[in-house]
């Protein structure tokens, strides 16, 4: 019985000294983290601006779009930067995405996902948001893998789940910006 007790007091100690040390990294390593993934979603609307000159955020009306940033172009609105949350394969992701403003999309980019390397990951490739561009405004954004060209359709196979992500989540940012009327 003693040797039950000893090598379980052993055992819990090994684990209590494991958790306190991980709980040390994470305090030293969070706000690194932190800065970083911030770091990172400013490069991505910086690129998605597509020269534009980028406003100062605004609300969002809308709970799934956590930024709206207003693109100008010689002081004249040109259009929107939206930072939308939408569902993958891997659980939550977020896309980057600028609009003109009658809803057209300009340029997007997958931001934080854990989506399948080789399938869901290749949504990261900026080749991969090339389908959507210029959609939205007078176009339709695919709402579904039927509305792709054969080329598209291939593009996406295997990745229903994040293609289908990603294209709410535009479709969604899209008829955002057209309720915007042009203004805020």
């Amino acid at each position: 019985m003693k040797t039950i007790l000893k090598t379980g007091f052993i055992l819990f100690a090994i684990c209590a000294l494991s958790a306190g040390l991980c709980g040390i990294v994470n305090s030293i390593t969070a706000p690194r983290i932190a800065i970083n993934e911030e770091n990172t979603k400013m490069l991505s609307m910086q690129s998605v601006a597509s020269g534009y000159e980028m406003g100062s955020e605004i609300d969002s009306m809308d709970e799934d779009i956590l930024s709206v940033i207003p693109l100008y172009e010689n002081g004249e609105e040109k259009g929107y930067i939206l930072e939308i949350i939408t569902s993958g394969y891997g659980g939550e992701m977020t896309v980057i995405a600028s609009f003109y403003t009658d809803g057209e999309l300009i340029k997007a980019e997958l931001g934080t996902n854990s989506e399948t390397p080789g399938l869901g990951k290749k949504a990261e490739n900026e080749s991969y948001m090339m389908m959507f561009r210029g959609l939205g405004g007078s176009s339709p954004l695919p709402s579904s893998k039927s509305n792709l060209s054969a080329e598209n359709q291939e593009v996406v196979s295997g990745a229903s789940i994040t293609f289908n992500g990603i294209s709410e989540a535009l479709r969604n940012g899209s008829e955002y910006v057209k309720s915007l009327g042009g203004g805020v």
